[in-house]
């Protein structure tokens, strides 16, 4: 006979799990031990937020759903900031926890289906037996197909209750909805790129989740459109020639100037938030706007236009009405040609003023320095604050795929360790980048000893200028208090040496050698940089922001 612990573990790696990160107690270690035995590869984490932020990562990084492990109660209640992220990101994961009898709860439980409720995570709780495997297997096809995290609750006096000794319920492969919009539904966009000068096509991260990018490129190159990007999806178009890269806060000048001449800007999988119309300053009011999103009902503010459906079934049908009403393709690319070549450069052919001073380095002097020295097949993870800016504004990835941005989905920080374990061991074949700031960094320090464990070739940059630096930009001239957003130094290559990992402390460009020694030694487990960078230098996004104060 088999536990309905042992049963869960095994329908999970029936179901096509590979990879689970965790921290055990009494209400999810048996389960563990299931998943183990069945073939599901563990990472211990020292934090379940920690645990949580790694599957989040694992699934942005390769589209695969991957399991957070913890107990009940503290365990489930310390995943939330991470959880939040997950949910509000479209992350697939399952949650595995313990949970209160069913013969009711202990003093200690909580209503953990409530807790769920409200980060709107769904919950399959295992209180029948006879059907544990079924439901096990149905939330990993949630997961999966609808792209969200699920929580799967193992009541505590059912854990060793025994089952049949029936098949596991696999997971078939997901087939997805086709989300087609029909050819009359797209009359108002066709008559909008009837008339269109200057077409621009916008992709968001529901393009690529999508695997819209071919027919993108196809159907920009039919329309004479230039192509752009949320900063989540970057890279989607990196081969084509009329690609303008990132829209948004994050867009070289030259780039963000012929975003604002579209006249018909067309934005496929995109929420279209603040940041990635700049505030409203990076499109013409004037422009008309249309937003194809598989959820119709979340227009964005600025859309002129929405068409429901999936971004590559609308690009498809889309591409085929085109052709059908042959309309014409304006000189857009053949009248900006040399102005598209000097926007693709980006920011790093535009120099900079070097604030760097004897014991401190100039973020932007950084950022490009390590550029030349970051192999081009990377992964980059950020965790949040205000460096962001310059790793986003100088450090290209390769596809969608090769940027995690945790915590941006919720503006929480202290993931990015987390989420670099979780992208590391997800994409080998990559190096793992990971950027943070000091902040973010020792809050979520505990998970940089996993990372060390981890044994996986990662580079962590650490923007450390000793203080809450958006704060400090933001609020500090509206009058908050600056000894609430400043710290004293933090001597993270000591810590990051205590915990395993190689460190140098980084205060001018010659420091930098260690990169290229470690690459040159083929890039041997965790190297940590201790930036210590100017305080005062302000990024572009931010600066921009400053202004409408």
């Amino acid at each position: 006979m088999t536990t309905l612990a042992q049963a869960v573990g095994q329908t999970l790696a029936d179901s096509g799990i590979r990879h689970a990160f965790g921290v055990v107690g009494g209400g999810n270690i048996l389960a563990t031990a299931a998943l183990t035995a069945a073939g599901v590869r563990y990472t211990a984490a020292r934090h379940e937020g920690g645990a949580m932020a790694m599957a989040d990562a694992y699934f942005r990084a390769t589209g695969d759903v991957a399991i957070c492990t913890t107990t009940h109660g503290p365990g489930i209640t310390n995943t939330v900031t991470a959880l939040a992220d997950a949910a509000k990101n479209r992350s697939g994961a399952v949650l595995l926890c313990g949970d209160a009898p069913v013969g009711g709860p202990r003093p200690h439980d909580i209503d953990q289906s409530a807790l769920m409720a409200a980060l709107g995570v769904r919950v399959v709780r295992l209180t029948e037996p006879r059907t544990a495997r079924a439901d096990t297997a149905a939330a990993v096809r949630a997961a999966r197909e609808e792209r969200r995290p699920v929580a799967v609750f193992l009541p505590g006096d059912l854990l060793n209750r025994t089952l049949p000794d029936t098949p596991s319920t696999a997971v078939p492969a997901a087939a997805g909805a086709s989300g087609a919009a029909a050819e009359q539904d797209l009359e108002p966009l066709l008559d909008a790129l009837a008339g269109a000068r200057r077409p621009l096509l916008v992709a968001g991260l529901g393009a690529w989740q999508s695997g819209a990018g071919k027919i993108l490129r196809e159907l920009g190159d039919r329309l004479g459109a230039l192509f752009a990007t949320t900063v989540m999806a970057g890279g989607l178009f990196r081969d084509s020639a009329w690609s303008l890269g990132v829209c948004g806060g994050f867009a070289a000048p030259a780039a963000a100037a012929l975003m604002g001449e579209a006249d018909v800007v067309v934005a496929f999988g995109a929420s279209l938030d603040t940041f990635t119309l700049h505030g409203g300053r990076i499109l013409d009011p004037a422009a008309t706007v249309v937003q194809v999103d598989i959820d119709g009902h979340k227009r964005a503010q600025r859309a002129d236009l929405v068409v429901c459906g999936d971004a590559h079934a609308v690009a498809v049908t889309l591409l085929d009405a085109v052709e059908k009403r042959t309309l014409p393709v304006p000189d857009w690319r053949g009248r900006c040609a040399a102005r598209v070549a000097r926007a693709r450069a980006g920011w790093a052919d535009l120099t900079h003023e070097d604030a760097s001073t004897a014991d401190r380095i100039d973020p932007r002097t950084l950022t490009r320095s390590l550029a030349a020295l970051l192999p081009e097949e990377r992964t980059l993870v950020l965790d949040g604050g205000h460096f962001i800016a310059w790793p986003g504004m100088y450090w290209p990835v390769p596809d969608p795929a090769g940027f995690v941005f945790t915590g941006a989905a919720f503006q929480s920080i202290g993931l990015g360790l987390a989420g670099a374990v979780g992208a590391a061991v997800g994409r080998p074949d990559r190096m793992t980048v990971v950027a943070v700031g000091d902040g973010g960094a020792l809050m979520g320090l505990s998970e940089l000893d996993t990372l060390v464990r981890s044994g996986r070739p990662v580079l962590v940059v650490v923007y450390d200028d000793a203080a809450y630096g958006f704060e400090e930009h933001m609020y500090a001239p509206q009058g908050a208090d600056p000894a609430t957003l400043s710290f004293a130094d933090t001597d993270f290559a000591a810590v990051a040496r205590g915990l395993g990992a190689r460190a140098v402390t980084v205060r001018r460009p010659d420091d930098l050698d260690a990169v290229r020694r470690w690459r040159t030694a083929g890039c041997p487990g965790t190297l940590v940089l201790d930036c210590k960078v100017v305080p005062g230098v302000i990024a572009p996004f931010l600066a921009d922001l400053l202004e409408r104060i």
